[in-house]
């Protein structure tokens, strides 16, 4: 593991302004030493947590077979090209969060399988991510990102607060990690060190430290050092166009317009924008080392989002806006399974902009180890004896993909024993966590 801390490592840098460099070849952007057997500037593993919310349609969440033969069920089916560095995991579960009520307890501890509280009362478990931010990730200038595409529910559901249902990620347990729900805000925390509306782009700060660096690089980590660059900028004018356009997806207001002005740098108004910005921004925090850790909460669970930019099959000639997405979950229609796609969608969009940067012998994607969970297995049934969760990319070289992973029958399927695997491939060994007690050796 990686001991350095950001400070060693490269940065470009303007007023106010501090970005981080992708892997070259020509310089030691990750800060590291050789080692034996081990060469520098070996790009370090990530951590990306993504989550839906209220399960998938009953019938099409499957997968069977192996590498690139292995077939998928219609809501998997967006991530068929990522087959051969997929894990498809079935039969793993939290008791805990049997035995509160549907949504709220089945959410709250996602991510730490911990006893959740209720009567008003805020607590769960710290998280595995953020256990590893506190380790881990304290490599880097911003130890854990955790974004969000639909805002915190403040309100009580059968006697359990729905901040449970609006936060994966706890930093001890009784604080969810706070969500950053705007673009503009993330981009920011990644490459600004004061964020203001008055600040210039973050590529004409840095640009003249940018041109020197330029000059002492290999004419391969000039291509890529645009590259980057050009994504950098392409990302600041995403956020400035997001919202632009007209009518507002995602989530649907109380009132027809507005009684205030928008903010200019709010939150993106057509709901596939705004996953996918996140998408990138996270990316980008990847690319160049700022985070390690992040966490993408792509709804709530008991969400409100609405889709109006996906066409209905149910009601044609219509947007899927006629119901929100928790109410829309009990369905199990073909609309339920169009949503259900849009989201795989979105998983795949992450996978493929992590797998078109390399670094070195590998892509991003093989460096990251890309888990996606939900809080039920299907909506209309609420039933979390057994959860969804997929596992993409190679931690580095350290999992295998192209498999499906069965533990409905086995004695000792605690998803907690996932989490123990999974932060033993980022090097951090508990002997415990949460309600397990040794990890799935499978994985």
């Amino acid at each position: 593991m990686n001991n350095h801390r950001f400070s060693r490592r490269a940065f470009l840098r303007g007023t106010g302004v501090s970005m981080a460099l992708p892997w070259m070849e020509s310089v030691n952007v990750w800060g590291d030493e050789p080692r034996k057997n081990q060469p520098a500037s070996e790009a370090p593993v990530r951590l990306c947590v993504t989550f839906s919310g209220n399960g998938f349609h009953s019938r099409e969440w499957w997968a069977q077979g192996e590498g690139r033969a292995m077939k998928l069920g219609r809501v998997l089916q967006p991530l068929d090209r990522f087959r051969d560095r997929l894990v498809f995991v079935r039969g793993l579960y939290h008791e805990e969060a049997r035995k509160g009520n549907i949504h709220s307890s089945q959410t709250g501890n996602m991510l730490s399988g911990a006893p959740i509280a209720s009567g008003g009362e805020i607590r769960s478990g710290t998280s595995f991510d953020q256990l590893l931010a506190q380790t881990y990730g304290r490599s880097t200038k911003v130890p854990s990102l955790v974004l969000a595409c639909e805002k915190s529910n403040p309100s009580v559901h059968k006697n359990y607060s729905m901040l449970y249902s609006s936060h994966i990620s706890w930093s001890s347990p009784t604080t969810p990690t706070p969500l950053e729900l705007y673009p503009a805000l993330a981009f920011d925390r990644l490459f600004k060190d004061e964020a203001s509306p008055a600040d210039k782009s973050v590529l004409d700060a840095v640009l003249a430290d940018a041109r020197d660096l330029r000059r002492a690089i290999s004419g391969h980590d000039q291509r890529k050092l645009d590259e980057y660059l050009d994504s950098v900028r392409e990302v600041e004018k995403r956020i400035e166009n997001a919202g632009s356009r007209g009518e507002l997806q995602g989530w649907r207001p109380t009132l027809d317009k507005p009684t205030m002005q928008r903010p200019a740098d709010g939150i993106p108004q057509d709901i596939g924008e705004h996953m996918r910005l996140m998408c990138d921004i996270l990316v980008l925090g990847f690319q160049t080392d700022t985070t390690r850790i992040t966490t993408l909460k792509l709804n709530n669970d008991h969400s409100a989002l609405r889709f109006p930019g996906i066409r209905s099959v149910q009601q044609p000639g219509h947007g899927i806006d006629y119901m929100i997405h928790h109410l829309l979950s009990h369905s199990d229609g073909e609309d339920w399974l169009r949503v259900n796609q849009f989201f795989m969608e979105q998983v795949a969009y992450l996978a493929g902009k992590l797998d078109a940067v390399h670094e070195g012998e590998r892509t991003l994607l093989d460096n990251t180890l890309l888990l996606h969970c939900s809080s039920m297995m299907a909506g209309a049934k609420h039933n979390n004896d057994e959860l969804p969760v997929l596992l993409l990319g190679g931690a580095g070289g350290r999992l295998k993909g192209g498999r499906t992973l069965d533990y409905k029958d086995k004695p000792e399927r605690q998803l907690c024993r996932l989490f123990l695997s999974l932060m033993d491939k980022m090097e951090l060994r508990p002997k415990t966590f949460g309600d397990a007690t040794s990890m799935l050796e499978e994985v």
